[in-house]
């Protein structure tokens, strides 16, 4: 991809090509190519990587696979319908799952509740943190569901802790990542400004919380998670498949330069900043951002033929 523009340091989308305006439109039909998915799909259970995993799948199991992974205390319903529906219309299937302790995965009650101020005070002084579980198993879960699938190789994409999960992803399983896609995440490097505390609804119930996708007895293990991680600079410097990471301007909980530091150690990678785009996915920018991954999964197995071309006519050679 190639984006010409530059305004204020922000690097942001050149001329729609045709391949785009095409997915646009189909983005407007696809509640009639996908209508049977929705947030309320049925999810299958299954019991992966030592506890219960939920899962889906839609569209068409010969196409090309996208895993989503969300971020914390989010489960597969926080994904916007209609980026689904843009994903399976352009020709690629789509696995969500839900990430242990959300969803109708595992809850993990059992692994105790760590009080966070200790585990960041623990942190900042440079003691271990003791997290129930790490963010290289929720990674492991992910690889679980594609393994459980019969997927050998899929595009994978994350949203905020769920960008840390896919980067892990990428650099520990390089050979299971067709590319990357790492939206509104971090590195962790300490260098980076601190998270802002963000304005929460107090005033829903836990079932609607729920059915939004929103399970807040995840916070003290997953964020655990975060911080027991620290700081994954030297392992996202090694991601080599073919990554595009998608920022908003307006993002307070990860400033923007977050997604800036991931793009300058990840080499050939692509960014885009996005203006009106906070720490979400708004419905404004749901096609933009469809658009700009499905280009950047095409960029990605053109590159892999490539490859596979030139090794087929080396190995041929007497």
């Amino acid at each position: 991809m190639r984006f010409v523009s530059i305004e204020s340091g922000i690097i942001r989308m050149g001329c729609m090509k045709l391949s785009r305006i095409i997915l646009t439109g189909l983005l407007l039909v696809s509640g009639i190519a996908s209508a049977e998915y929705s947030h309320d799909q049925a999810m299958t259970v299954a019991p992966l990587n030592g506890i219960d995993i939920a899962y889906t799948s839609v569209g068409d199991v010969s196409s090309p696979p996208v895993l989503l992974i969300m971020g914390l205390t989010a489960s597969h319903r926080k994904w916007p319908e209609d980026s689904i529906h843009g994903l399976v219309a352009a020709g690629y299937r789509v696995i969500l799952f839900d990430n242990r302790d959300t969803g109708e995965s595992s809850r993990l009650d059992a692994l105790g509740e760590p009080t966070l101020w200790w585990q960041i005070f623990k942190s900042a002084i440079g003691l271990k943190v003791n997290a129930p579980y790490s963010l290289n198993d929720m990674a492991a879960d992910g690889i679980a569901v594609l393994d459980r699938l019969g997927i050998e190789k899929a595009h994978i994409v994350g949203a905020s802790m769920g960008g840390m999960i896919a980067q892990i992803i990428a650099a520990e399983y390089p050979h299971r990542a067709t590319s990357l896609v790492s939206i509104m995440s971090s590195t962790g490097a300490p260098h980076l400004p601190r998270p802002k505390r963000q304005v929460r609804r107090d005033d829903w119930s836990l079932e609607q919380l729920h059915a939004a996708g929103i399970y807040r007895k995840a916070v003290p293990r997953q964020m655990t998670a975060v911080i027991a991680a620290g700081d994954r600079s030297e392992q996202v410097r090694t991601i080599s498949v073919p990554t595009l990471v998608l920022h908003g301007e307006d993002d307070t909980l990860f400033d923007p330069v977050h997604g800036l530091h991931t793009h300058e150690l990840i080499t050939g990678s692509a960014y885009i900043v996005y203006a009106g785009m906070a720490h979400n996915i708004p419905t404004a920018l749901v096609s933009p951002i469809v658009n700009a991954m499905t280009d950047h999964f095409s960029a990605a197995i053109n590159v892999e033929n490539k490859v596979n071309s030139t090794y087929s006519s080396l190995s041929s050679q007497p």
